[in-house]
């Protein structure tokens, strides 16, 4: 699976008005290894998903476990019907 690169790192920290520390410490990043990036330093994928998930699909990491991803994968499978009605009524909400 391919990920979608992250290119403006710093531009989205700002708009969501973070500084290094914080924005990166939600991800398991140093303030100076952000910092790094930011400034066009070579991002490993691990981290620009890491990025995509807390900061675009908005996943508190903290919060997730492998059974919650377990449940949805299993849903999926087994009742792929009401996975998609789930979609849908999360697509309202947003």
């Amino acid at each position: 699976m391919k990920t979608k690169q992250i290119h403006d790192v710093r531009q989205i920290r700002k708009k969501l008005g973070l500084n290094q520390k914080d924005f990166w410490g939600a991800i398991g990043v140093t303030q100076s290894g952000g910092s790094r990036y930011e400034s066009g330093g070579n991002m490993p994928v691990q981290v620009n998903e890491l990025l995509r998930l807390v900061y675009i699909e908005k996943i508190d990491l903290l919060k997730v476990n492998r059974n919650d991803l377990e449940v949805g994968r299993r849903l999926k499978q087994l009742n792929a019907g009401q996975y998609k009605e789930i979609l849908q009524s999360i697509d309202k909400d947003d």
